[in-house]
């Protein structure tokens, strides 16, 4: 991965507080490995470049971790896609265009449960 361009982070997501996790979970979340704007949003430009790289790790507490792909779609919507061919187990960002990935900020995801769940973005580090 050292041939990235410099704008290339690892974002860990945990989830957040939520009916049935009052304190969240550090154990339900995603690790995205994606290029970042100086302003914290995903950079569609340089995704399309090296979207062969733009990975995810979802992981939950007694279930097998899920490796997947960061997919750009029509009208900018961004999802995780985890079988390449079959729709029904992607997992779609809700506004993750316009989302900033900063520590501390929270994002939304629909799993793969038909739900939506807010994640808090925990960490943010060089690839």
């Amino acid at each position: 991965m050292k041939d990235l361009p410099r704008n290339f982070r690892h974002i860990r997501l945990e989830l957040a507080r939520e009916a049935g996790h009052p304190e969240g979970d550090r154990k339900h979340g995603y690790d995205i490995v994606a290029p970042l704007t100086a302003d914290g949003h995903i950079d569609a430009e340089t995704w399309h470049v090296h979207r062969n790289v733009c990975r995810v790790r979802r992981f939950r507490p007694g279930e097998n971790d899920r490796i997947g792909r960061l997919m750009h779609g029509p009208g900018g919507r961004w999802y995780f896609d985890y079988d390449q061919g079959v729709d029904t187990d992607n997992e779609t960002g809700f506004h993750f265009a316009e989302e900033r990935f900063f520590p501390g900020e929270y994002v939304s995801l629909r799993e793969d449960d038909g739900e939506m769940h807010t994640f808090q973005v925990m960490s943010i580090e060089g690839v």
